[in-house]
């Protein structure tokens, strides 16, 4: 049976998932993290993609992206996906599948949750204990912003960063942003519409 096509809009925000098949790792050493940073890049020179955040971690990754029209992500992620997995296969030696399914997309409707995501983005080496301050993490483009060198252009949000950004970015989220953040990603619902009450956090 043929997959059900996405409904996804250009100009609009999305945080993009997946993880490793069966959460195995996917990202063994420095040469994986960099060889999937190398074909986002070219990526970009094939499908223009706005990239805001970016978190890739020892089994999974985060993206929180703007596509400018509605095939742009669907495009620019098979491209991406396509490659990394072949290398996977090539390198590692192994067969079958290296991701769980298709990358996951959940909208972001409201400046607010933007922000919201952003930070969670680009705390989650943090989160997962991986280093004592997420700017450390050499693979999340929140070490990129502080010391420059990013694979490739980085936006700000619409209103620009909220000042001392990256103080904000290490204080660990409140409970209701975390349960917000992974309703949306359970259920796919978009962050901004009926999503939990009192979750965006103040700008």
């Amino acid at each position: 049976m043929p997959r059900k096509p996405r409904q996804l809009h250009g100009g609009r925000y999305y945080h993009v998932i997946n993880r490793g098949s069966a959460r195995q790792t996917v990202f063994h050493d420095t040469k994986d993290y960099q060889a999937f940073l190398d074909f986002m890049r070219a990526a970009q020179e094939r499908v223009r993609m706005g990239i805001l955040a970016v978190c890739l971690m020892p089994n999974h990754f985060h993206f929180l992206v703007r596509p400018a029209g509605d095939k742009d992500l669907s495009d620019w992620m098979h491209w991406v996906m396509t490659k990394q997995v072949a290398r996977h296969r090539w390198v590692h030696q192994t067969s079958g599948h290296v991701w769980q399914g298709r990358f996951k997309p959940f909208e972001i409707r409201t400046d607010g949750y933007l922000l919201m995501i952003m930070r969670y983005v680009e705390r989650n080496a943090l989160r997962a204990a991986l280093v004592e301050r997420a700017e450390h993490w050499p693979w999340g483009s929140l070490a990129w912003r502080c010391r420059g060198g990013a694979p490739f252009e980085l936006l700000d949000p619409p209103a620009g960063l909220p000042a001392r950004w990256v103080e904000r970015v290490n204080r660990p989220e409140n409970a209701l942003e975390l349960k917000a953040v992974r309703n949306s990603v359970r259920t796919g619902a978009p962050l901004g519409v009926g999503t939990v009450p009192g979750t965006v956090p103040k700008t």
